[in-house]
């Protein structure tokens, strides 16, 4: 009896103080709540990087927060804003909750596509500003043509296909297409049933084939024959994502996303010590260059991705 008793009294005890735990809002001495989209590996990557950095700058673990949107949307329902010195919003589930919510303190955004952010600043009436800024997913096109040129020197027409997002960076890429002496062999996708006839199109008169992350041209139904389509046109890709070499593009440049806790974590730290954000949105400043090499072989090419990735940081002059 007095066993099943104690063991009664302990299962109590260990719900109350769970649903206590809970119930409390974030202390107030947390410098910093990091606000993840989901529990993906990718987003637990960026904020374990980000709170590793902060501590290797003397910013205590206890003095950072980790909750999941989600978490932090249950929290709202019951208890007051949780207060924290910064806010990181991982992903643009978490930067949107942050926005509707209008947290006081400046927020940081991290892992967010460019038009994503865009889109939330003209929804929220927002600016970027020294209280609200990013750290964008995206490559700098500059970035993608400096690999092309490195990579494939003797390439001079650059072909793309454009959908309703990319489409607002044309007059960029032109601008940095010519400047590297390269044009541009271009299309404008319309709808879905369009992509492969104006992709078959464009492979016909380019030297290499540039994808930029819009969900018309390239999703998950169409990715695949894309990738078909320009390998048997010989025609190189150069993409956006890891998972694009390993389906059959020939390279891409991207950010990690410890690469991006990292820069997170400078940006945060220097809230911390008394000064604002960014005034605009920066582009990510590390990345990798990914090689597939079965495919660079295919193309008689001889490619290392490390060697790439140290002549693209020398080239902007990066630490």
């Amino acid at each position: 009896m007095w066993r099943d008793l104690r063991n009664l009294f302990c299962a109590w005890l260990m719900g109350f103080t769970a649903m206590s735990a809970w119930a409390q809002p974030v202390s107030a001495d947390v410098r910093v709540l990091v606000v993840r989209s989901d529990a993906s590996a990718a987003y637990a990557d960026a904020a374990q990087a980000l709170v590793e950095a902060l501590q290797r700058k003397g910013v205590a673990r206890g003095d950072v927060h980790q909750l999941l949107a989600s978490e932090l949307v249950a929290r709202l329902k019951t208890d007051a804003k949780p207060v924290a010195s910064v806010y990181v919003a991982l992903g643009s589930d978490a930067t949107n909750l942050l926005l509707d919510k209008s947290f006081t303190a400046p927020v940081l955004s991290a892992l967010v596509p460019r038009r994503s952010f865009e889109r939330m600043l003209q929804v929220y009436g927002r600016v970027a500003s020294s209280q609200l800024s990013a750290i964008y997913l995206d490559q700098p096109l500059g970035r993608h043509l400096s690999l092309i040129k490195q990579a494939l020197p003797q390439a001079k027409r650059l072909g793309v296909l454009w959908g309703p997002d990319s489409m607002l960076s044309a007059s960029n890429l032109k601008a940095v297409a010519s400047a590297s002496g390269m044009s541009l062999r271009e299309a404008r996708v319309t709808g879905a049933t369009g992509v492969f006839a104006d992709l078959n199109e464009v492979l016909g008169d380019s030297d290499v084939f540039l994808a930029l992350a819009d969900s018309l041209v390239f999703n998950g139904t169409s990715i695949q024959n894309i990738l078909l389509a320009t390998f048997r046109a010989e025609v190189p890709m150069v993409a956006f994502s890891p998972a694009y070499v390993r389906a059959g593009a020939l390279m891409a440049v991207y950010t990690r996303p410890a690469q991006a806790g990292i820069q997170a974590a400078d940006l945060v730290a220097n809230v911390l010590a008394g000064k604002g954000l960014p005034d605009h949105a920066v582009e990510p400043n590390d990345f990798e260059v990914g090689i597939n090499q079965h495919v660079a072989r295919s193309l008689g090419l001889t490619l290392d991705g490390a060697a790439l990735r140290l002549a693209l940081r020398r080239l902007e002059r990066l630490p």
